[in-house]
């Protein structure tokens, strides 16, 4: 099994349902042809580089899953048939990106959980001065 990264932009027009039911569709895809999905991100609305399809924002997600190599070319077609997805671009990932990937993913995880408990003790300082 390889490991895959997959980046793909919702169109703008999307309520936050609609965008949460369109990544579930797709990891619908990955897991009924027997995908395990590792990691899951939602960057949200962000502004693209150019224009695609008049339209400058669009949701971005990352799906990062271990499969293989057939289920690429499956999500692929998903993409595609669907309309509200703009562009999606999937990678398999060498040893040295999965690596990056892991160690993104823990400081990710390392910095979300330091904030809940820095947010009281900076709130203190503040009323303090």
């Amino acid at each position: 099994m390889n490991r895959y990264e997959t980046v793909f932009i919702l169109t703008p027009v999307l309520s936050d349902e609609q965008m949460k039911e369109a990544v579930a569709k797709f990891k619908d895809v990955l897991t009924q042809n027997g995908a395990t999905i590792v990691n899951e991100e939602e960057w949200g609305l962000r502004k693209l580089a150019y224009p695609i399809q008049k339209k400058s924002t669009g949701f971005y997600c990352l799906l990062e899953f271990e499969g293989e190599p057939t289920l690429v070319k499956k999500l692929d077609i998903a993409f595609r048939r669907d309309e509200r997805v703009i562009r999606f671009l999937t990678f398999r990932l060498d040893k040295y990106a999965a690596e990056y990937a892991e160690k993104r993913r823990n400081l990710r995880a390392n910095k979300a959980s330091e904030k809940p408990a820095e947010a009281p003790a900076e709130a203190t300082a503040e009323k303090e001065a």
